[in-house]
Order: C-alpha cells, then structure tokens, then sequence
C-alpha cells in the first residue's frame, strides 16, 4: 500500500457523544446525544452558518445525505425522522414512526426516492422520499433495529438487529431472508458500491460488511434479482478488535473498509487483498479468517469509536467517538486501486475505450460512483464522446447537477486532447476519406 493516513482536522462542537458522521460531495455531518445536527463544509472544515439543526427533542442516532446532498435525515429516541434541506437548514416534513418508538436508524435508497427508518420496538418503515408519505411497514422477529444499508443497486435492503438477526427485504418490503449473523448483536452494516466480478446471467454480486457485539466484522456476498432470485454467502471474518466492532464503512471504491470498536481504535482494511470469485461462493463451505490487510490502525479517540464514514468524491474519512469529538484524516498517497488505474490507463484514443476503459477512466476522475450507472448502460468509447447533459440527465438518471457538469468537462477535456493528438499524427496515417486514424494499414502492390 502505497497511501500514508494523517490526522487533519478535530471536530469538537458537540457536548455529548458523537453517534453519527455522514459525507456529501461538499459537506460533512454529524449528530450526537446532545440533539442538534451540526454541517461543515469540506473546503475548511468550517460550521455552516444555519448549523446546527435543532428539530429534536431527545438524542439523534443517525444521519445520511440524499444521492444529491441537497437532503440530509436525521432520526431521533423522539420517534421520528427529519428531512431537512441541506441549502438553508429549513425543516422539509417530520416523519413519525408509526408506533411513536424511538427511532435508531435512517438510510436513503441510491436514488434517493426512499427513505428507510427502522427502531428500537422492531419496526421497519418505507418512506416515500418525495411525498414524505409512509409507503409499506414492517418489522423484525426479534430485538431493535439498529443497522440499515441499501444494495447499491437499490433492488433491496438490509437490516440489523439487537439480536443479531440479518435481515433481507425487497424493494417492496417482502422479507427475501433472515439468519443469525452476530450472536451478542449487530451494530452496523454496509454495502460495497462495486459489484463483485464473475457473476453468470448478468447477476450482480456485492459485498456486505457486517460488525457487532461478538468483536468480529463480518464479509458477506448477496445478490438478488426479481426474475433470478435471492442469494447470500457467508464469507470471511475480520477479527482486528479485541472488543464489540460498534460500526463500519466502506470507500467508495470498495477498495478500503474501516471500523470502528469499543477498544477505542479505527482500523482500516485493504478489501482488495484478496480477489472473491464467484463460482467459489457456490461451493466452498470454509470460511476465511483474517484474509484482509490490516492497512492501518489509528488511536488517536480516547474512548469508544461508535461512528466512521469515508467521502464520496475525496480521500477523507471521518470517525466519531464517545469523546465528543470527530476526527477527519486524510489519505496522502494512492491505493493500490489507484495505482492499478494509472498503470491500466488506456493509451489509445478514446473512441476506442471498452467499457471497462470507460469505467477506469471514471475512477481516475473521481467518478468512481458513476461506474455502476455507465456499465449498466454499456458505455464505451464511442458512447461516451457522444453524451449530452441531456442524455446524463434523461437517459442515464444522474440527479445531480454539478456531478453531470463535471462528467461534461471531463468529456469536453478528452474531445480537446483528441483533436490534438490527431494534429500530431502524420498525414499518411490518415485515412483520406473518413480522416480517421488507420488501424491496418496495407500497402498496395501497384504503388511506386
């Protein structure tokens, strides 16, 4: 690993424990035992001037941006969610959980049209994001619902609960699957953005990190569609911590996954240490132990480390502690994944890119979210020389604005060095009719 950690910045505005700390392309998160929500922007670590937030009347548990950061949500032991407009600090609608139970964790689907609450009494609610209206409810067996991650595909979601139950629900709230994954409780989850590679019938995999009262985190492979169904694997272990793992993360390239432990450290791990293949999960019945490296531990948090998240767009990772505190470090060097991109670069002119060309590109712009979206919709080359804002926005569903104007500047960026890689090339490489760049060129036999 070629990156170096470094602490940044301390966040000290809270006067209670830091229980939640969530990213937006430009804005950090945070919410604590003490009530207000406060936002920071990431150009200095600065508090907006409409922060902090102040809805709730008892502690916040959790928070999370909207695919756009424009809405932030933020659940409270009030019973209810809030949605508030990032922009201004205004209140957008107050969502009460049905049964008025405390409220423990919220988390927006990818395209941000819902909003999944879960609390303390068991109960699972599916929010119409857009109306603020309750779409479908639910509820666990047994204990509190406590974790929540949406598939990246936003095809279903995943529970955790008090009780260590693992539990699987599609996009229409129907139960797919539930089994014991933690044994003392689990704490969090989340899902890797990218999909695992190998998969047959055009089935998407994805890694699942879960982490609980038992000090271990878990790695799971899940997948569902509604035409081929439903599966989960049980894969490897991280055993880093010597006491309950409280929450985890991962990048948002899938290549780190951090967490955080009652034993007051944050350890990050190379996820990509070890390649998972598909056709393995079928049929291998050992689980792995240990096969991540450990690429860093960081103990600078003087009590329990009970919150981490990485940024979208920049290496940032932001960890909250029972010391009422938020530290930010910053990744100094590229991951192994960013080496591999450099190295891998396509030299050849883009028109020609693969898909896969495409989606290295992407990364290497700090675009690394938009992989999934172009792949989906088999973006080449050529395709990709052909977008418009009109076709990011209609055909492709990106919301946000200033995410479709930077792909059009990077575009614009290669059309420019297109034109003047062409100026360069020798007449004679040039095909006289199409002008464009000869692959196999022949000489005929006639020519003197």
């Amino acid at each position: 690993m070629k990156n170096m950690v470094k602490l940044i910045h301390t966040l000290a505005d809270h006067d209670d424990d830091v229980n939640c700390c969530a990213f937006s392309s430009s804005l950090l998160a945070t919410c604590s035992l003490d009530k207000p929500i406060r936002l920071y922007s990431l150009s200095d670590f600065s508090e907006l001037p409409h922060s902090p937030l102040k809805s709730h009347t008892y502690a916040v548990h959790c928070c999370c941006f909207s695919a756009s950061g424009h809405i932030l949500a933020s659940c409270s032991t009030d019973g209810t969610t809030v949605l508030w407009d990032t922009q201004n600090g205004q209140t957008l609608a107050v969502l009460e959980q049905p049964s008025g139970s405390p409220v423990r964790v919220c988390r927006f689907s990818p395209d941000s049209t819902c909003l999944v609450s879960g609390a303390a009494d068991g109960t699972v609610v599916l929010w119409n994001a857009q109306s603020y209206k309750l779409y479908r409810c639910a509820s666990v067996k047994d204990g509190s619902l406590v974790a929540c991650a949406f598939s990246p595909n936003g095809n279903f979601f995943v529970t955790g609960s008090s009780c260590g139950d693992l539990t699987v629900w599609d996009d229409k709230m129907r139960c797919l699957h539930s089994e014991k994954a933690h044994n003392l409780g689990i704490t969090c989850c989340d899902f890797s953005s990218q999909p695992v590679s190998g998969g047959e019938q055009g089935l998407q995999f994805f890694r699942l990190a879960s982490c609980g009262q038992d000090c271990q985190i878990k790695i799971w492979v899940i997948s569902f569609t509604h035409t081929l169904g439903f599966e989960l694997k049980y894969k490897s272990i991280l055993s880093g911590h010597c006491a309950p793992v409280l929450t985890c993360a991962f990048s948002h390239d899938g290549q780190m996954l951090v967490s955080g432990s009652v034993d007051k450290s944050v350890i990050v791990y190379d996820t990509d240490a070890q390649e998972y293949n598909i056709y393995i999960f079928r049929s291998a019945k050992t689980v792995m132990q240990n096969t991540e490296d450990i690429l860093h531990t960081l103990t600078q948090h003087t009590r329990y480390v009970t919150t981490c998240a990485f940024a979208p767009n920049i290496l940032l990772l932001a960890t909250g502690s029972m010391d009422k505190t938020v530290n930010i470090w910053q990744f100094d060097l590229e991951t192994p994944c960013q080496a591999r991109i450099a190295e891998d670069q396509p030299k050849q002119f883009t028109e020609d890119w693969s898909e896969d060309d495409v989606s290295n590109w992407l990364c290497a712009q700090g675009l690394k979210d938009l992989v999934g979206i172009f792949k989906m919709n088999n973006i080449d080359g050529r395709e990709l020389l052909n977008l418009t804002k009109e076709s990011l926005a209609d055909d492709l569903k990106i919301e946000s604005l200033g995410l479709r104007s930077k792909v059009l500047r990077k575009i614009e960026e290669l059309r420019t060095k297109m034109k003047t890689l062409s100026s360069e090339i020798p007449d004679e490489f040039i095909c006289p009719i199409t002008r464009e760049l000869m692959k196999d060129p022949v000489i005929a036999s006639d020519l003197r």
